[in-house]
């Protein structure tokens, strides 16, 4: 499997970061309230600051190795997940439309998503992220590409 970009772990580095943040404001808020005295002054905050620091360091560089892909003839694989391992197989015959998107922590770093459409309800959008953005344009250009040519 080809590994994703080396920019798409700072792209989860800085999402983790802003998610510890926010985060930690609804506990520091319980923090300053304090409507009981069991803990003292500052150690909800600490504690709480301490494992949302562990996971913004710890989890983005997990999540980045546990995400791969190998395009091949017909179809796309896409395998990713810490905890839950998914391999999905998109076949190119079934996609009925293809995206890039680029979001702006993506668009800072040089890096988008390759969005699958499929035919059918469940998981009918695939989405493999942390492509250069224009490896993610190429591969789209690819993909309509043999998709015209099953239609002839």
């Amino acid at each position: 499997m080809t590994p994703l970009d080396p920019a798409q772990l700072s792209v989860l580095r800085v999402r983790a970061a802003f998610t510890a943040a926010v985060m930690l404001v609804p506990v520091l808020v319980l923090e300053s309230a304090r409507p009981f005295d069991l803990v003292p002054a500052g150690a909800i905050g600490a504690a709480a600051a301490l494992v949302l620091l562990g996971g913004a360091l710890l989890l983005p560089p997990r999540r980045y190795r546990s995400w791969g892909y190998r395009m091949e003839e017909d179809e796309l694989h896409v395998q990713h997940g810490v905890w839950t391992h998914t391999r999905t197989i998109v076949p190119f015959g079934r996609v009925q439309h293809i995206d890039v998107s680029q979001g702006p922590i993506e668009r800072r770093y040089g890096v988008g998503t390759l969005i699958l459409h499929t035919a059918g309800t469940r998981g009918s959008a695939v989405e493999l992220p942390g492509l250069k953005f224009e490896e993610a344009g190429r591969m789209r250009d690819e993909i309509r590409g043999k998709i015209r040519q099953d239609l002839l």
